[in-house]
This record gives structure tokens, sequence and C-alpha cells, in this order.
């Protein structure tokens, strides 16, 4: 009996979900959602409700260590490993589109919308280098560094070397600051001038630098510590 109880519940819901999509889902239910799909046999709505309590919100949840969701009661690791998986996908799948569609990113607003979404649910510090070619077209999306949640090391010669191998005509240089505001640091403006320098030495020029925080970024093409486009583009 509670077994066909829980049944028509996860029917009713994954029905709801094929006809409206997700907006007027409540977080718990989204979740539930999820944990329908590793959890088969269980009744996940106290599940999803004990996540939101540990950890606050749906993407506190998705961004979470995978030993610290396991550590819930009721989840384990086949589940934690899942709800993990999530945001990885989701970047992977951006990553594949936008390398589908290579997009002109000529002006630092594109620039932003295009990096938000891929330093989405990262915990710990990224480092990019968006190779375009000579109509600001992207190439290739190349993360070159992985770091802590408070910094990421990058090497100038990977950088060009990286430029190099994709034909970049010109890169934009993005990191990310997981726990901060996207204001840049001493140290991001001096690899900043670094980076600037070294690629100029090849005839690459650096159109941009973005620090990605959340929802918010820092251009510097933007607050004029780099050329702007229009003077690269003609724009």
């Amino acid at each position: 009996m509670l077994h066909n109880l829980h049944q028509g519940h996860r029917e009713r819901l994954k029905n709801r979900f094929l006809s409206e999509g997700l907006d007027s889902f409540e977080d718990h239910q989204v979740l539930e959602l999820i944990l329908f799909q590793v959890l088969q046999r269980r009744d996940t709505n106290p599940i999803a409700h004990r996540l939101l309590d540990r950890f606050g919100s749906l993407s506190a949840v998705l961004e979470a260590d995978p030993r610290d969701l396991a550590s819930v009661e009721g989840v384990g690791k086949h589940a934690a490993t899942f709800l993990s998986l999530l945001p990885a996908v989701t970047r992977r799948y951006f990553h594949d589109r936008v390398a589908r569609n290579r997009p002109r990113l000529d002006n630092s607003e594109l620039v932003t919308e295009y990096f938000i979404p891929l330093m989405a649910g990262r915990s710990e510090e990224v480092f990019y280098v968006l190779c375009l070619d000579a109509q600001c077209r992207v190439l290739y999306p190349a993360l070159l560094s992985e770091g802590t949640v408070k910094e990421t090391h990058v090497h100038p010669r990977r950088v060009v070397e990286t430029a190099i191998r994709h034909r970049a005509v010109s890169v934009i240089l993005a990191h990310n600051h997981p726990s901060g505001t996207p204001h840049p640091s001493r140290q991001d403006e001096d690899l900043t001038r670094r980076l600037v320098q070294t690629l100029g030495g090849v005839d690459i020029r650096v159109l941009d630098h973005v620090i990605v925080a959340g929802k918010d970024a820092y251009s510097f093409a933007e607050s004029g510590v780099l050329p702007r486009y229009t003077e690269f583009t003609g724009g």
C-alpha cells in the first residue's frame, strides 16, 4: 500500500514536469524528482527536506562535496555521486553547445553571459583561456587550471602554448572567485599584465580578463584596464 502511494506521487511529479517544466516546482520537489532516478524504492520527500535543511538551498546541495551529501540520512554514496554529477553535466552541455555554435564574442556583455554558466557550481577556482579567431568567434574554451577555493596557478607558457595550438588570433582570460566578489586582487592584476606582455610577444592579443563570482562579473576591458574591444574589432 505504501509503495503504491509513493509510486503514485512519483508519477504525478514526473507527469507535471513533462507538461509544465520545473518553473513551478518547489526546491524540495526538484530534489525529489532527481532522487527518484537513484532511490527507486525510497520515499524521497523527507530526504529532499533533510538535504535542504543541511545545506540551505538547491544550488548549495548540488555544489556540496559528495562526502557531505552521502552523510545525510537516506542519501548514500550512489545518490551523492548522482547529485554532484548534475552541475558538471550542465557545464559540459554548455561547453559542447557553445563549441558547436561558435558565437562571436566582441564585447564584455557577451563574454560575461558566456562565462557565468560555464563557472556555475564551481566550488574551486578555475582559469580559462578562450581562444578566438579574427572575427572574435570562439575556437576553443581551454580550462587550464583548477585550484582551491581561494586560488589557482597559471603558467604563462601554458597559456601561450594553448593559444598557439588552437591558432588563436586573440584570447579572453577568465577565472572565478567562488567565495568572494568579482573585484580583482593584486595577483589578478599582475597576472593579467604578465599574460598581455607574454602573448603580445607572439602577436596574440588579450581582449579581456573576466572574473566571475556567482551572477556578478568584472571585466578588465570594461573597467578601462585593458583597451576596449572596439579598438581591436572596429565595432
